[in-house]
């Protein structure tokens, strides 16, 4: 695998990938916004071209940047390819995100959009300990009911942040013996 055919957090560098985008301005008051760009699919039966996922208050970024990074970079030396950091830039500037690291964040942001911020670690802690694939199905579930911007308060999302907020930094979760995927016989990071 050739890992220059990748930038930022594992996103394609081919045109019209389906990729995620996070745009950080660089006003430090600004919300940060995470967008599904759906590449070259976007546009067809009735599929946007892309969805603003989760427009998240600065100070909510500021507490998940360092762990999602950490998280996705750990993995992205795993299949032997560069790390990525987040960039300030929207537009063509905004850090692109593998598709699914970028459904993986989108739970991260969603648990914290609303939460206080005593909350913001013990978020940011339980999410660590779920499994890329768990957060994958988690993303399918909020996102097939409440996964726009707009729809924060509400069904799935209000459930990430009950789930994931409960507890206290630091707070061992209890591991139950979960199946081992085969990852091998996945794509770059999963399905």
């Amino acid at each position: 695998m050739d890992k220059y055919l990748f930038t930022d957090f594992g996103a394609p560098d081919e045109y019209g990938a389906h990729i995620f985008k996070v745009e950080i301005p660089a006003s430090r008051s600004d919300a940060v916004r995470i967008i599904e760009d759906f590449g070259l699919k976007g546009g067809d039966s009735g599929l946007p071209y892309e969805e603003v996922r989760v427009v998240l208050p600065r100070k909510a970024w500021s507490a998940i940047a360092e762990t999602a990074r950490k998280n996705f970079n750990e993995r992205l030396k795993t299949k032997k390819l560069l790390t990525g950091r987040w960039r300030v830039g929207t537009g063509k500037e905004a850090t692109k995100v593998d598709r699914l690291l970028g459904k993986e964040l989108c739970i991260l942001a969603w648990a914290v959009e609303n939460a206080d911020e005593d909350k913001y670690p013990v978020v940011c802690s339980k999410w660590v300990s779920l499994r890329p694939e768990e957060r994958w199905w988690l993303f399918s579930m909020t996102a097939a009911e409440a996964g726009l911007a707009e729809d924060g308060d509400r069904g799935w999302r209000k459930a990430l942040l009950y789930a994931l907020s409960d507890g206290k930094a630091g707070e061992k979760t209890v591991k139950r013996r979960r199946p081992v995927v085969d990852e091998d016989n996945l794509s770059l990071f999963g399905v």
